[in-house]
């Protein structure tokens, strides 16, 4: 059984496309000027939080830099001041103290690290606040303005 197609046929369909736009009414325009000058600010701004987050992370990484060199002079010092002649008690006891001193300093350290990265975010997260608490305001006018 063959089945027959039908032919498209040239009627105009019902529905018009343009009729449910003709009544809608799109609210002005801002100013592209002011826009554009906003998302400059805002360029600007983020540019001024990776700069103080940069900055932040090259301060730690300098003194964890400072931190393993001194470490490292602390070592070879206590190496060397242990002289063989001494007691196994008295050796324990050195050895026992410089790994207290060792735990102290490493604690320090990683709480001064830990500062300072947690001051360099909260710079860095202040300017984008800063910026978007100002933002909100100036497109809250530019809408205003129409």
């Amino acid at each position: 059984m063959v089945e027959k197609k039908a032919k498209p046929t040239s009627a105009k369909p019902d529905f018009d496309i343009k009729t449910p736009f003709e009544n809608l009414q799109f609210p002005a325009m801002p100013d592209m000027e002011a826009v554009l000058a906003v998302h400059r600010r805002n360029l600007e701004a983020l540019t001024a939080a990776n700069r103080a987050a940069m900055e932040g992370a090259q301060l730690v990484a300098r003194r964890q830099m400072e931190i393993m060199q001194e470490t490292m002079a602390g070592l070879t010092a206590a190496m060397t001041e242990a002289p063989a002649s001494k007691t196994p008690a008295s050796q324990a006891a050195r050895q026992t103290e410089l790994l207290k001193t060792a735990y102290e300093n490493a604690v320090a350290n990683t709480k001064e690290l830990g500062d300072l990265i947690q001051k360099s975010n909260a710079e860095a997260m202040n300017k984008l606040n800063t910026r978007f608490s100002e933002v909100m305001s100036e497109m809250k006018a530019l809408l205003e303005k129409k």
